[in-house]
């Protein structure tokens, strides 16, 4: 009479030359090992993230996309977005927020972050820089989209490691942290927004959309 082991049923495992684990056989309760008729592979996905940063302005909005895979960023695409100086203010804001309409339906990003607006001595310049920075909000949170917002000093202090830093050592520091960017002022600096996100994201309050 043949005595059966009882024993837990059990799993070996090895090593795929891939790297992922190939699970290869199994122990049954008899003790005897059988081999599985299918490998099995265990895969760890790392997600990429698209981030829209931009830098509002009532004349010239920067902005940048990049994605984020890991603690790995990559370019995408920058520019800028000028209005007309002697358009009316209404016409000024509907090209901004057309603009971005149109980056978001293009490039798809998965989320935003803008710059928060400094504090102005000028009143005026203020209210107006404020309007842009809507007009600019608008798109991406209407897409559905979270928008982020960093101080102009965090972004800076994020990026070449100083809040006092000026445009050309923001644009130097995009060069290298993404490298083939050639971008400059407003655009460097939406960059710049875009990987201050991509340090920063899920600690930061973020404006609901």
């Amino acid at each position: 009479m043949h005595n059966t082991i009882d024993k837990p049923l059990t799993w070996r495992a090895k090593s795929h030359p891939s790297g992922r684990l190939q699970t290869t056989a199994c122990c049954r309760r008899d003790g005897r090992v059988q081999a599985l008729a299918k490998p099995v592979y265990a895969r760890l996905m790392v997600q990429t993230i698209r981030i829209l940063g931009i830098d509002p302005g009532l004349g010239v909005t920067g902005w940048g996309v990049i994605d984020q895979t890991g603690t790995r960023l990559s370019l995408v695409a920058h520019g800028v977005i000028k209005t007309p100086v002697k358009s009316p203010l209404p016409q000024r804001l509907e090209a901004i927020f057309a603009a971005v309409e149109a980056l978001v339906a293009e490039y798809a990003p998965g989320e935003a972050a803008v710059e928060d607006q400094f504090v102005s001595a000028n009143a005026g310049t203020a209210l107006k820089l404020g309007q842009a920075r809507a007009a600019a909000i608008l798109p991406a949170a209407r897409a559905g989209l979270t928008v982020a917002e960093y101080a102009p000093r965090l972004v800076k202090k994020s990026v070449v490691g100083t809040g006092a830093a000026d445009k050309t050592q923001v644009a130097a520091m995009m060069s290298v942290i993404l490298p083939g960017s050639r971008a400059v002022a407003d655009a460097a600096d939406a960059l710049a927004v875009a990987v201050c996100h991509a340090h920063h994201r899920g600690s930061i309050a973020k404006v609901s959309a």
